[in-house]
């Protein structure tokens, strides 16, 4: 499966918000998700959403429409005026295009109408979650980048980087903290016209932590590389 695939890739927890107050539809949902690698919370009415969202961060909203207390489509507006760009998708029976109209301009990015088949989900769970990854803004501490100029600064100075160094920087600092497999760093790196190698990783590392030797980035024997921060 290709969620499966892309949390195994960057070993990272996704978390995600369940929203859904058909108990036994949800609870096969959060198998489903569970078996992938996702961390889900599951809610069953929007205010116990809204309350577990203040508590928590999350990397997806799954949102049905018809809920108790606080709707999907009220919430997810809530959200957006509070400046919550977190990806949703609204699960929902609804196929009337003026109700799903309402969930597009509330600030839903897609939408799938029930019944729906289990690996078009975790497709579009994929796709979404890739997709809002590449237009996050990457800053940790003095170390930021700049997407615009494609560069990267440290203590306010910019890096002197090659473009595979900078490719490769910007690939750990989305998930400092986390395992970064070789198999995503050679997909990252090079097109498929294109040959890499675990040598010519080694040595783009290496110049990295000549560049930021106040930083620690570990070699995961078998796996890659972390960024420690």
């Amino acid at each position: 499966m290709l969620g499966k695939l892309y949390h195994g890739l960057l070993r990272v927890s996704i978390r995600v918000l369940l929203l859904e107050d058909d108990t036994l539809f949800g609870e096969s949902l959060v198998d489903l998700l569970d078996e992938e690698g996702y961390e889900v919370h599951h809610c069953v009415n929007g205010q116990d959403a809204l309350d577990s969202i203040y508590k928590m961060k999350f990397d997806l909203y799954l949102l049905d429409i018809n809920v108790p207390l606080i709707d999907g489509i009220s919430l997810l507006g809530d959200l957006r005026e509070a400046d919550d760009n977190t990806p949703s998708i609204f699960l929902t029976s609804h196929k009337d295009k003026e109700t799903l109209q309402k969930g597009f301009m509330s600030g839903a990015d897609d939408y799938l109408t029930k019944p729906f088949d289990n690996d078009e989900l975790l497709l579009r769970l994929s796709a979404l979650l890739k997709r809002s990854t590449k237009n996050e803004p990457i800053n940790l501490g003095e170390l930021s980048h700049n997407k615009i100029h494609k560069s990267i600064s440290y203590k306010g100075d910019a890096l002197e980087l090659s473009q595979k160094e900078y490719l490769l920087l910007v690939l750990l600092m989305k998930y400092a903290n986390s395992a970064v497999t070789k198999e995503l760093i050679y997909e990252e790196l090079w097109n498929f016209n294109e040959t890499g190698s675990d040598g010519a990783i080694r040595v783009y590392i290496n110049r990295l932590k000549q560049l930021l030797p106040e930083l620690s980035i570990e070699n995961i024997r078998g796996v890659g590389y972390k960024l420690v921060y």
